[in-house]
Parts: structure tokens; sequence; C-alpha cells
């Protein structure tokens, strides 16, 4: 076993400091010999000077040896210049000004002294400094020492392979932080770097909706199981992907994805989840998907809008997100109760003994209770790798019904991942049909305050495209959160009241929205009945402009009878979608952003790349008959501030 361990830092005790020093009027030292032996003053050459020193007419500086002429001392305009006599007074003259008390301490190298009770390292020897330049205690520790700590288990940032582990010490050297390799990815642990190594090492993967791990589920939804449930993988590497899906420990599917192309993979509904119709916890409720290679996911629920002649009536589609984005702290984001149906939301835990709490919003009170949720949608619980906590809610009263998941707060001690939705609704609630919705949410750390939407086109059989109008919601993360529109939006909501809180209204407007703290955004399409003779409502959720890339892949399914895409840019960037550029913009507002809305062609595998010289966001949908789907064609996944 090696180990790799940081250098200990510099001692920051600096010298000894003056104990005195009085403010000295535009005085340059010079001289020669330890401390202030053989150092005059050299006076100002302004006249009448009284008061207080500035930076202009003040300088110390210090000797790099005890013969050398004090650096500098030429240069400054402000005083005069010169270099005391061998055998000059060691009292400094000052014509009347005030004087240096050095006491018995060395001169100031400008180093102060650290501060009383700071720990330092010298090697392995923990010592506490006494704020006067010198140390308090000292200890030898016996296996390492961590500045700002002391004596430790390992030295901060020291790390080494135990076999296929890889252990890198915390930065107050009180134990390892622990990572496997895992070998079904490709990763191994390299024992000259103490780290994993290879394309899905999670230091080589970044923070986007491209990864190496995944966990599909099944959600809530009233289609008939003869239609089916299915991932998309799209391989984006130069290099083939070997995909392993497992479910708890037994193996479903072991598939090669060639380098740049895509694999459609069928997988077995999971009935607890997609039937049910109370809260629960559904152990190894989820699959697991591993790559080699990175490698994009969607999941279809389900793939097929019609089939052996029939309409499925209930579909939509989620951009997965790789388990290395995954966050602890989400507000979820779904869809009113429509009689017995329910809005849902599925927390999936990636390792074991994540504990997960969460908190209804002023909608969410009204839950089909289960599993340690209450039916005030309260509860605390643990879920173990790949265990599924599927929420749902009940009918309430009103119309629409007032109760709603949206905006409940789900908390966990280890990252999760979180998909909202409907298990069938109407987008309003008075226009039919009812329609499956899902759509991975985004946790608060990369949300903004910042968003582009824009109206999608519909295209009825035989018809030329044209705009529909869509609801746009926003959900407040914070008390007290006003919201701004550029172009203004009349009837648009102006605040939120307090976290949690949701308001949306109808629009086939494009517009950028700006709030004063972090919201989610999501929009709906409407029914069919609404116009356009296609399609059904469906769910996506507003990537914030910050979250924008330059270069996207990502999929279109090519058994639906039209696909599209909004590309939301810079007025002035160039785009390319497939190798040819994008046309056909509209400008937003005062924003200097544009919007084009572009027919995709149903191409072989349904695989599309666009790419351009701004970074620019991509929202992908399509129709069939009485269906529809919706989703982020890719997001970057940084961490955003508050």
């Amino acid at each position: 076993m090696k180990t790799k361990t940081l250098a200990p830092p510099a001692d920051r005790r600096g010298r000894a400091a003056l104990r005195a020093v009085h403010w000295l009027p535009a005085l340059v030292w010079s001289g020669t010999a330890p401390g202030l032996s053989g150092c005059t003053p050299v006076e100002d050459n302004l006249t009448g000077f009284s008061g207080a020193p500035t930076a202009a007419t003040m300088t110390t500086t210090e000797s790099s040896s005890s013969s050398a002429t004090t650096p500098g001392a030429a240069e400054d305009s402000g005083s005069a210049t010169g270099t005391a006599p061998t055998g000059a007074s060691t009292e400094p003259t000052t014509s009347g000004a005030d004087t240096l008390d050095t006491g018995s301490a060395e001169p100031s190298t400008g180093d102060p002294a650290c501060a009383q009770g700071t720990v330092v390292c010298e090697g392995e020897t923990a010592k506490v400094c006494d704020g006067l330049g010198g140390f308090a205690s000292e200890e030898a520790c016996p296996t390492a020492c961590a500045p700002g700590f002391g004596c430790s288990e390992c030295s901060p940032g020291a790390s080494q392979c135990d076999g296929q582990v890889a252990k890198q010490c915390k930065g107050d050297g009180s134990g390892y932080e622990e990572t496997v390799c895992d070998e079904v990815q490709d990763v191994s642990c390299d024992p000259d770097l103490g780290t994993c190594v290879g394309p899905c090492a999670p230091g080589n993967l970044g923070t986007s909706y491209i990864g190496c791990e995944y966990y599909p589920v099944v959600t809530a939804n009233q289609v008939d199981q003869a239609f089916t449930f299915a991932v998309v993988v799209s391989n984006v590497s130069d290099e083939d992907a070997d995909i392993t899906i497992t479910r708890g420990g037994a193996s479903v599917l072991d598939i090669v994805v060639t380098k740049k192309s895509v694999e459609v993979i069928p997988l077995p509904w999971v009935t607890e989840l997609k039937v049910g119709f109370v809260s629960q916890r559904v152990a190894d409720g989820a699959y697991r998907l591993r790559s080699t290679r990175p490698v994009t996911v969607y999941q279809y629920s389900p793939l097929e809008y019609t089939k052996d002649g029939e309409f499925s009536y209930s579909n939509d589609a989620s951009l997965l997100m790789p388990t290395n984005v995954w966050g602890k702290d989400t507000f979820v984001v779904g869809r009113n109760s429509l009689d017995s149906l329910g809005g849902m939301y599925a927390v999936i835990a990636r390792a074991d003994d994540t504990t997960v709490e969460v908190t209804p919003s002023a909608t969410g009170q009204f839950i089909q209770p289960g599993s340690e949720i209450a039916e005030d949608g309260t509860g605390v619980v643990v879920l173990n790798e790949g265990d599924v906590l599927q929420v749902l809610s009940k009918a309430a009263g009103g119309m629409p019904d007032i109760s709603d998941i949206t905006g409940t707060r789900v908390v966990s001690d280890k990252p999760v991942q979180i998909i909202g939705g409907h298990m069938c609704t109407y987008v309003p609630y008075d226009v039919l049909a009812c329609d499956h919705l899902e759509e991975s949410n985004l946790p608060l750390q990369n949300l903004d305050k910042v968003y582009l939407v824009s109206t999608p086109l519909v295209k009825a059989l035989d018809q030329a495209p044209e705009p529909k109008a869509r609801i746009v919601r926003m959900v407040a993360t914070a008390d007290a959160t006003t919201l701004t529109y550029d172009p203004p939006q009349p009837g648009a909501p102006a605040a939120l009241a307090k976290a949690g809180d949701n308001a949306e209204f109808s629009t086939s407007a494009d517009f950028k929205i700006t709030a004063s703290a972090k919201i989610v955004v999501s929009e709906y399409f409407l029914g069919q009945e609404a116009g356009g003779d296609a399609g059904d409502p469906s769910m996506t959720i507003a990537v914030p402009i910050e979250q924008y890339r330059d270069n996207y892949s990502f999929h279109a399914p090519v058994n639906y009878e039209s696909n599209f895409v909004n590309v939301l840019a810079p007025t002035a960037a160039k785009i390319s979608l497939d190798g040819q550029p994008v046309g056909g913009y509209a400008s937003i507002g005062a924003t200097g952003y544009s919007v084009a809305r572009v027919q995709l062609a149903n191409n072989v595998d349904g695989d599309h790349f666009i790419t351009g010289d701004q970074p620019f966001g991509v929202q992908v949908y399509g129709y069939g008959q009485y269906t529809s789907y919706w989703y982020p064609a890719g997001l970057d996944l940084k961490l955003i501030p508050q």
C-alpha cells in the first residue's frame, strides 16, 4: 500500500513582533545590525508636518542581511534618502517627533504573530500559539498533525488505496473519506495516486447530465402494462460503453452501446410503484444502471404512444441525473390531485442508511399515508441503496383541488434523486384529457434566480406547426420572494409569500423570469382539447441560464408523430443542430436572448447533437395522439450559491 501525504504547512509563527510601536512621521529606516542597531531615521522632507502618518509618508522595510541598505529607500518620493553612517547612534533622532519604543523585542518583519490558541504543525508536532510570537505548549503526535486541529488520525489530504477503495484524509484529520472504485464502471484505484482512475472516475466526470451511474425508476402511472417502460442510453463518448443494469442483488441486463450511438432498453414495470395508491417505501424499487463510459440516460413511461392499434393515453419522459450530481435538499414540483388520482414524488437512495425527512408545503398536507409518511405529509424514512419512497397526494376538495405536493421540501443526510409528477391529470383541471407527468427535480444547490421560458409548437396531422399556450409555474425556496418578467406578463404573479408556495399562469409568450431568491420553474403542456389536435399534458423543468451549456447530445424518440426543440440562445450566438445552422429566431423582450423553434427530423436512431459558440438552453418535446413528452436536452449542474 502506497500513501501520498501532503507536505506539512510552513511555520505560521513569524518572528517576534515589536511590543510597542508608535507612529512615525514619514521615516524610512536603513542600516545594519540586528534589531535597531545601526539604524538612523531619515526625516521627511515635508515641512510643517503634523498629525498621523499616511501611506505616502510612512514606510518600514526589512534588511535582507546585516549589511544591506534598505531596499527601495531611494525610490520613496515622499522621503529623503540615504544610509546611516557606520557607528551612528542607535537612539533614533526624530526632531521632536514621537519616538520608537523598542522594548526588548526583535524588529517586526510584517508577519503577525499567530493568534493565541491557534494550532500549527511542525512535522508531526502540534504547537499552540501564545499570541506573542511563541508557543504556549507543544505535543508530539503519534500519527499525524492537522493544522488548526492538532494531533489527528491522518494527515489532511493524504490519500491511499485499500484494494478498490480510495481513502482520502479529511481536512480535520479525523479520519478517511472512502470512495469505492467501481470495477463495473471500469474504474480502479491507482496505488501511486491513492485515487480512483478511469473515464468514469468521480474526478473525471465533472458536473453535468452526462455520467456513468443512474437509477431509473417506475412512477405511478395509469397506463396499461402492455405498453413498455424503457430507458434510452445515448453513448456520447468515442469508445463503446458496457452497460450493466441490476435491481437489488439481481442482474437484469448487460449490453454494449457502441460509440456515438443510442440503445433503447425495455425494463419490466415495478408493479408496486406503478399502480400504488398509497405512499410507500419499496425496497430495491429502482434499477441501477452503470456504464464504463460517460452516457446520457432518459426514461420513458411508457415508450410508445400507440401499440397494436391501441393508444397509451398516459405518457411522459424524464431526463435522468447521474448519481455524482444528486443533492440533499430539494423542493418538489408536481401537480394537483385529480379525484382519486394523486400527484406524486419519488425519492431514490444511492447509499444504505439514508435518512430522508419530508416537510410539506401549505398545499402538500393532504397525503395518502404509508411507510412513515403521515396523512399531513410529514415523515422521516430511512432508505437503503436502490430503495424508493413514493409519496402520493389525495383529494382535498376544490376546483382545481387544493391538494398539491408541489413545494414539499425533501432533506436527506446523503444524496438522493427526486422525480416529481402525477399519476394522470388534466392541465388545466377542466380540459381533457388525463395524462401522466414526470420529471427529475433539481436540488436547491443547482437552482438559480433567472430563467428563460418559451412557448412550444404543436403540429396536428398534415398541418403546419403552430404555437400553443402552456402553463408556467414558479415555486419559492425562500419567504417573501418577488418575481419580475421581461417582457412584462399581464396577470403573472408578482410575489410568493412563503418558501414552498407556488403560483402559475397560462401563457403563449416567451419571457425571462427574475426572482429575488432561488426558485423552481416548471412548465406544462395543455390537454389536447385546448387546441392543436395533438398531445396532452406533460411536464418539464426550466433550466437556469447559469446552467446552460455550449453543446448537447440528446434523444428524441422516432415513434412519435412529431418532435421539436426550443433553442434559447444569446441573440448573437451561432448554433448548429446536427451540423446545420439554426435560424428563425425571435427576440425575447430586452433580454439579449432569442428563441428558435425547430422541428426535428425523425432520423434513424433519434440521437441529435447541437453546439454553439456561447452557452444556450434546449427543451425537447414531442407529440402523438392524446399523448406527449417534454424534458430539457441537458444542463450543467454547477453549485450556485444562495
